[in-house]
């Protein structure tokens, strides 16, 4: 790795734009600032543009020729970053990029900044040396982490388009093996409240008369919880079954038990860890995230009479957030206690999204990747969400969704890192991306299956 990329990287990485904390907002446009200039010193223009209170870094690196008439491939990445709490679990400052043992320590160097850093390098050498073939359409933004709802707003009024997207924001499946995501799965988030009463009753006088609003969000909550790994039947509706050839394909992947045992995780049930990959990639899954209600500190004997959580929904690729969103509420409200006021309020959503894997830029994508990597990419559906892929999908645009990060990256989590051979190795998988799309038919819409 080459110590100017790291020095310039860290630059990036030193802006804490953690789009979650609203005192961080103007790190986030400075961060996005930051994506602006590079774009200019590599010869080409950015704005960061204001959309609907969000920053979007919006530009263009130009082929080195033909004149604007070559083939558009859209660069997206986003400049936000997670919170890096707990702090006190990270060996070095989450903001400053640290070399370690041969990996670089540092929020957001495998999700995104890092990654993102990849497709811009690559584009600016290829550029510097006038070997750029096709127009790089720079399109991030800085929310993508909270929601990621303005770069899709922006991309349904856009009108200009491209004729592919290269998406560095996944992983590997392990050292050395590569992978191209073909499906995502979409996201609803909602907030629920539930109160039983006027105030806090003394538990000693009233338990076992009076409704406990912690007992009667548990209550509720039960009603969507997955039996035996599947949710219940409404919350399973319009799902994409996976084929045979992709059941096939997953039982060569990481069995699931040692998927689960590298992250410290316990398997749900007793078949969650044969069922691994079916239950990430091909079916819904409901999760709480929160719960917040009554004393779990102190030792307080009263009967809370308010509760919340924060519990979201993954949508299996073929669903539809507006027909499984109406359907968990109304589970959550018939099975509510009665007397019990339950408010449930959705927060976001995002639909899944699918990728055909025989159009002609996954076609040209597998093979560049396999020039630079040295292995053919295995084509696997994600378990997580990207509100840009169902997108890009609707104004006909084939995607690239690929990455650099690892199982152990600990993504989202501290001591987030990325092996520090694979900056130089990701920059040249995204420059041969760029020149095998040299070839694509400008204006065409690289969906067409290669003969």
């Amino acid at each position: 790795m080459e110590r100017a990329w790291l020095d310039e990287l860290s630059e990036f990485i030193r802006i804490p734009s953690v789009s979650a904390d609203p005192e961080r907002s103007g790190a986030v446009q400075q961060a996005g600032e930051w994506v602006c200039d590079f774009v200019r010193r590599a010869g080409g223009e950015a704005e960061l543009r204001d959309w609907d209170g969000h920053p979007l870094a919006l530009g263009e690196i130009p082929a080195s020729a033909g004149n604007g008439e070559r083939p558009t491939v859209i660069c997206y990445g986003h400049f936000d970053v997670q919170p890096p709490a707990p702090l006190d679990l990270w060996e070095s400052d989450p903001f400053e990029a640290t070399l370690r043992d041969g990996r670089v320590y540092a929020r957001g160097i495998a999700d995104d900044k890092g990654q993102l850093y990849m497709q811009l390098k690559a584009a600016e050498e290829l550029r510097a040396r006038d070997e750029l073939p096709v127009n790089v359409r720079i399109c991030c933004d800085g929310e993508e982490e909270t929601g990621g709802h303005s770069i899709v707003d922006f991309l349904a009024a856009d009108e200009r388009g491209g004729d592919a997207c290269v998406i560095f924001d996944a992983g590997m499946l392990k050292r050395g093996v590569p992978l191209f995501n073909v499906a995502t799965r979409g996201l609803v988030y909602f907030h629920l409240r539930v109160r039983t009463g006027a105030r806090d009753f003394h538990s000693g006088i009233f338990g076992g008369a009076a409704l406990n609003a912690l007992h009667a969000l548990v209550q509720t909550l039960d009603a969507v919880l997955a039996k035996d790994g599947r949710l219940p039947e409404p919350l399973r509706a319009g799902l994409a079954p996976p084929t045979e050839e992709e059941l096939s394909a997953w039982a060569h992947l990481t069995p699931g038990a040692e998927e689960l045992a590298a992250q410290g995780a316990r398997p749900l049930d007793a078949k969650a860890e044969e069922e691994f990959y079916l239950r990430t990639f091909a079916e819904p899954s409901l999760d709480v995230n929160g719960i917040e209600g009554g004393s779990p500190q102190l030792q307080k004997t009263v009967l809370p009479v308010e509760a919340h959580a924060n519990l979201s929904i993954r949508l299996a690729p073929g669903q539809d957030p507006e027909q499984i969103a109406p359907e968990v509420e109304r589970l959550l409200r018939e099975a509510a206690p009665e007397g019990a006021e339950l408010e449930v309020t959705r927060l976001s959503s995002a639909r899944p999204g699918l990728v055909d894997p025989e159009s002609q830029v996954v076609q040209l994508g597998l093979e560049a990747f396999e020039r630079a990597v040295g292995t053919r990419p295995l084509l696997v559906r994600s378990g997580g969400t990207l509100p840009i892929v169902p997108a890009l999908a609707d104004k006909g645009i084939p995607t690239i969704l690929t990455g650099f990060a690892l199982p152990e990256s600990n993504i989202h989590s501290p001591n987030e890192n990325l092996l520090a051979e694979y900056l130089p190795l990701g920059v040249r998988a995204a420059g041969e991306l760029y020149r095998a799309f040299g070839s694509l038919e400008p204006g065409g819409s690289g969906l067409a299956t290669r003969d």
